[in-house]
Formats: structure tokens, sequence, C-alpha cells
């Protein structure tokens, strides 16, 4: 149904039930946490129609207005691994996803000035696989915007701060390979490389194991590349532009 979105943005009431299945339940996130999986369900599934409302060029401007993405944040912020925590904690990161996933210069604005980067890297960090793949793809596309480059690389501590938590998710790939979020990570570091004081950064602190011939990569890290000829590429390219090939 493509005008879902702008019938449940333009219907009486519907996207305030909305915001309101989002903030009954904030009560349960606190310590000690007692979010149950009917609750989580039922919260995600006001999330998926709120994403529809979110990917959807009219109702996009006007859910940013809102301010709606906000609401969110108290999901991200959550560090508990239970499943109806991590089911919330992915199903709001692929509201900010879809958010992202068109590019729009007014979406990556909004977001910057909010607390979304240190959001995603702890997740990035310390969440799932599923839920650090879409962190990633979120700090990627802030990233590849000339506005979140500029801003990452704007002040050392928000260099080194996506760049420590981008280095540590390549020493556990080496443990726990997983191409599609080394995709992610690698495109990270390529878009970095563009910015010339990041570039200078990044010849010091770039994991070693991506440093040398692709082909002669730890053996984890190698066959990850090898399923992927995209990744391949990028990584060629970030070490010719880091002067490292």
């Amino acid at each position: 149904l493509t005008d879902l979105a702008p019938i449940l943005w333009h219907s009486f009431g519907t996207i305030v039930a909305l915001i309101q299945e989002i903030v009954c339940i904030y009560p349960q996130l606190s310590p000690p946490p007692s979010l149950t999986a009917a609750a989580s369900n039922r919260v995600c599934n006001s999330l998926a129609l709120l994403q529809c409302v979110a990917s959807h060029q009219e109702t996009r401007p006007l859910f940013l207005k809102a301010h709606i993405p906000l609401l969110l944040y108290p999901f991200l912020n959550t560090v508990s691994k239970d499943r109806p925590f991590e089911y919330l904690r992915l199903t709001s990161l692929g509201v900010i996803g879809a958010l992202v996933k068109v590019d729009d210069a007014e979406v990556i604005n909004f977001l910057l000035q909010t607390e979304i980067i240190p959001l995603c890297l702890r997740i990035m960090e310390t969440g799932s696989e599923l839920s650090k793949t879409v962190a990633t793809f979120i700090v990627q596309k802030l990233l590849l915007d000339d506005m979140g480059l500029n801003y990452i690389c704007a002040t050392a501590e928000r260099f080194y701060a996506v760049s420590s938590v981008l280095a540590k998710m390549v020493a556990a790939l080496e443990q726990t390979p997983s191409i599609r979020l080394l995709k992610h990570v690698i495109r990270c570091y390529l878009r970095l490389s563009d910015n010339p004081r990041a570039r200078e950064a990044l010849r010091q602190c770039l994991p070693e194991c991506l440093q040398g011939d692709p082909m002669q990569q730890p053996e984890p890290i190698a066959r990850c590349l090898n399923e992927d000829a995209a990744t391949k590429k990028w990584l060629t390219h970030l070490l010719q532009n880091l002067s490292l090939r």
C-alpha cells in the first residue's frame, strides 16, 4: 500500500496513538529492566508503522519536524542483552536506517544535531551482529554526506571515537567473520580517508590486519574479502589513499 504513510500521518489521532505506545513503556526500561516480550513486540509493531512514515517522501520532512526520531533514543540507549531489548533496539535502528537510506541533507542535518553517533557507536561495539550491521550502516550513511564527514572529522575526539570503535570491530571480525559487517566497516574507513586530517591519522591507526595485500590478510578477513569483490576493491582503494600500497 504505497499511500499508507500519508494515510497514517493525516488520519486523526493515529500518530498520537503510536507515540503513546512508545512512551508508555519508558518506565520498563529503567533498572531493574522489566520489559516483557509482549510489550516489546507491541512497541515494535508501532515502530514498523513509523518506519513506513520515515521512508515516505511526503511524510519524512513532517516526521523530522515533529522530532519523532528522538522518541526512539531511549531504546537505543539500553544495554540489556535480553531478547525483548535487542528486538527493540534493532527495530528502532531500522527506523533511523530508513531515514538515512534516502540521501537527504535535511535528515543528515537533523541527526547530526542529536546523539545518534554515540548511540550507534556503542551498539557497534556491544550489540548483536544484526544490530551492529544496521548501526554501522547508519554511521556509514552519515559519513558519505559531506556534512557528516566534516562533523566527525572536525575534532580529534570525534574522529578517534569512530576510528577506535571501527578498530575494535575489525579485531572482533578476525574471531567471528561477517562479510556484511566488514563491508560497512571498510566503507567507513574509505570515506574517512577522503578527509586530509583523517587520512593522516588513519596511517597511524588503521588495524594492521587490513594494511597488507588483500590476498595476504588473516584467513577470516581474507575469506570475507574473497566473497565480496566490492569490499576487496574498497580496501585496495583505502590502502592507496593512505599510501600503504
